[in-house]
């Protein structure tokens, strides 16, 4: 009885190192020192301004600010957008911001579209990514439970159609399509918008075969057009 109770905690904590270490980093909130102040300015603009769609994910949602400004001016402005794009993110960094005030009382968006995971590419198998994807996916609607997803497909990157980094995200991609539920995901992939007849991807697209220019933003706006409207019905 005395050897029970001592060995029992050593099992329980071994038990619990054991689930840390099979946990999918990508699906594990985590804080960047670096964006704090940028992540308390989106929240107060939107909490001000008020949000019927958000608009989530790295530096390629960031730059609706920048390369894009113009496009956004046109088309997702009018209809109180959000811009919750950080350069650099990773899933559980976007992950982190949603449970830390990018979601809340003032911030119920009817519209969340959602592009993540090019960050984990690097790091993460498909499945990780896909895994890391699928809690953002649940984190949205456990706090905002009305909010409806429009999950884009990971953009392509590398200039040639036989990078591996190609192959990696049309595996995350052929996972995360199947979150479709006809209810409140709707998946979006318009990565073959950015590529050209020999596979390739054109620099007046994506200017270094990752980040999007003005023409890119335009593609991706006029591609969404028609599914914001439906979803915000």
């Amino acid at each position: 009885m005395i050897k029970t109770i001592k060995y029992m905690p050593l099992l329980g904590i071994s038990l619990i190192c054991a689930a840390a270490a099979f946990a999918q980093p990508a699906a594990i909130p985590t804080e960047r020192n670096i964006w704090l102040e940028v992540h308390k300015r989106q929240i107060a603009k939107a909490g001000q301004n008020g949000a019927d769609i958000m608009f989530v994910g790295d530096s390629i949602t960031a730059g609706w600010d920048t390369n894009g400004a113009k496009v956004w001016a046109r088309h997702m402005a009018p209809r109180r957008a959000a811009n919750f794009g950080i350069s650099g993110d990773k899933t559980e960094h976007v992950l982190w911001r949603l449970q830390n005030g990018a979601l809340s009382e003032k911030i119920r968006p009817k519209v969340v579209v959602l592009m993540i995971g090019t960050n984990n590419i690097l790091r993460d198998d498909a499945q990780g990514i896909a895994d890391g994807i699928s809690a953002i996916i649940k984190e949205i609607h456990l706090r905002a439970p009305s909010a409806k997803v429009l999950l884009m497909g990971i953009f392509p990157r590398s200039e040639k159609p036989d990078a591996a980094n190609r192959g990696k995200v049309a595996a995350v991609n052929k996972i995360i399509s199947q979150f479709e539920n006809g209810r409140d995901v709707a998946y979006l992939d318009i990565g073959g918008k950015f590529i050209q007849p020999d596979g390739t991807i054109n620099r007046e697209i994506m200017y270094d075969f990752l980040h999007l220019t003005h023409a890119g933003y335009q593609l991706w706006a006029d591609a969404i057009d028609d599914k914001l409207s439906a979803l915000l019905e």
